[in-house]
């Protein structure tokens, strides 16, 4: 993702009283915590997306995990980890001693290899499997866990460190099927009491819980609406004490750090949106010119300054700023909307226009109608295209994009671990978790080739070198790039630390102060 450290900043801490909420000897309240995010599944073999795996590193464990600002994994449920010396195709680890499921069965290395097998067989259309992408075998002895990887990858520490890794309990979920019920069996800081899908999670701290967490925090009760103005109600009732992922655009731009009664983070972050197309033959948008045309066309200042109220940044790179091989491959290509250029691509390739298309988004995700909207606009108003829009609950637009349903699609994207090449491989790499039909033998030569250097500037060329060629048969183009947003009652402290782009969601950071 990014080098992270001193990347939080805590605006300012609000002054003033916080009506509802516990006196100072009621430290061990609920702290009720409010989300525009979505639980694609319990089960880490079925949920690839930023609000389940949020759940995830609270209720499971994976072998290594990240300290707040930290860029590399440390042990978690494992004692040590470390690739073999001289290579980078086996990975060994130690488990930890002592830690139990919530039956009270002692964790094996057999559940670790158990819980890393079934995600690659089990290969949900919505799971992490693409992410595992290089591990060709796991092997168990005793407490020591083996990973044999198909090719030198040392962004595999990474991986191990996402939902992808979490460890499950091998006695209490099918080993080729995904678990449908609303309980977890992990071994994470929190237990999971009580879940209400696109409602709540009820989550209490761990007692049996041993890694990397010092001291669990508050009981949490995560509460789910069902869009950013939803929360923000949620908010100004005083319903929620922690209100993060995401505020309305137009709140957002107006946060005042003086206000009483509030504690506002404002944290970098390599939190993206792109616009992926459907690149298979039948497609409308299945002939590059055609993708072309659309990147000539595209305003991505407005888009940042109307429907975002300037909140966001514009993006030309899929690998966002802050981060070892970032770019502006799209700006280069494409250095300012030209109408007459996209027309110039078509006739030359002797495509018919208005050239029809459907485009997707996922309701309640931001700003994603109004974003639609504006695109639509923005693309009809050449005279060139005509898009279908229509939005998806969550799960269901999850699907449609994953069986080829949409011929575009504008999709969110936060980083599942602190390197560049989780903006490569799962995005655009053949077979990626986008799922847009894209396949590159140059590029996936360039991302395998970028996975070899465990000093990761290193991979620096092989990532610019991706990016534009992507920007030439363009199956997405970037948006934009925003920070992130945590606002907190002023009696709710630990907010700087919930999250930090390394994809851990810190609930255990929360206290009241």
């Amino acid at each position: 993702m990014r080098v992270l450290a001193a990347l939080l900043v805590l605006a300012a801490a609000g002054l003033g009283a916080w009506q509802l909420l516990p006196s100072d000897g009621d430290k061990g309240a609920t702290i009720v915590v409010g989300t525009t995010d979505s639980i694609t599944s319990l089960d880490p073999a079925g949920a690839y997306d930023a609000g389940s795996w949020a759940l995830f590193s609270n209720v499971y464990q994976s072998l290594l995990t990240y300290e707040p600002g930290g860029v590399q994994p440390v042990p978690d449920a494992a004692e040590s980890c470390s690739f073999d010396a001289g290579s980078l195709t086996t990975y060994r680890c130690t488990l930890r001693e002592g830690l139990t499921f919530p039956s009270g069965r002692e964790m094996t290395a057999e559940d670790v290899k158990f819980s890393f097998d079934r995600v690659k067989k089990i290969n949900s259309d919505v799971g992490p499997a693409a992410l595992l992408s290089t591990l060709a075998s796991v092997d168990a002895r005793g407490m020591k866990v083996t990973f044999h990887l198909t090719s030198p990858d040392a962004t595999f520490p990474f991986k191990v460190a996402t939902g992808a890794g979490a460890i499950v309990d091998s006695e209490r979920y099918p080993a080729d099927k995904l678990r449908t019920d609303t309980s977890v069996d992990g071994t994470g800081p929190y237990t999971l009491t009580s879940y209400t899908k696109g409602s709540s999670a009820t989550l209490s701290p761990n007692s049996r819980y041993k890694g990397a967490v010092k001291s669990t925090g508050a009981p949490v009760d995560l509460r789910y609406y069902k869009d950013p103005k939803a929360l923000d109600e949620a908010w100004k009732a005083k319903q929620v004490q922690v209100a993060t992922r995401q505020l309305p655009p137009d709140v957002l731009a107006q946060l005042n750090p003086s206000d009483p009664g509030q504690r506002v983070t404002e944290a970098d972050s390599s939190d993206t949106r792109n616009l992926y197309f459907n690149t298979r033959k039948g497609s409308p948008l299945h002939d590059v010119e055609v993708r072309r045309a659309i990147a000539w066309i595209i305003d991505r200042e407005r888009l940042a300054s109307t429907v975002y109220d300037g909140t966001v940044d514009p993006l030309y790179s899929l690998i966002p700023t802050g981060l070892i091989g970032h770019t502006t491959s799209f700006f280069d290509a494409y250095p300012t909307q030209s109408v007459a250029k996209a027309r110039a691509l078509l006739q030359d390739a002797g495509v018919e226009t208005p050239v029809r298309f459907t485009y997707g988004y996922g309701i309640g995700s931001g700003a994603a109608a109004e974003e639609a909207e504006e695109i639509k606009r923005q693309l009809e108003a050449s005279g060139l295209f005509q898009v279908d829009v229509k939005g998806y609950e969550w799960t269901d637009f999850q699907k449609r994009w994953a069986t080829g349903k949409l011929d575009a699609y504008a999709v969110g994207w936060v980083a599942d671990y602190p390197d560049p090449d989780t903006f490569a491989s799962p995005l655009i790499g053949t077979d990626s978790t986008m799922n847009t039909g894209y396949s590159n033998a140059v590029v996936d030569r360039l991302i395998k080739s970028s996975q070899q250097y465990a000093d990761r500037a290193r991979a620096s060329k092989d990532l610019r070198a991706v990016q534009e060629r992507i920007a030439k048969d363009v199956p997405a183009i970037p948006l934009w790039q925003r920070k992130e947003y945590i606002v907190t009652s002023e009696d709710v402290g630990g907010g700087q630390y919930l999250s930090d782009g390394s994809g851990v969601f810190r609930l255990w950071s929360l206290t009241w102060i």
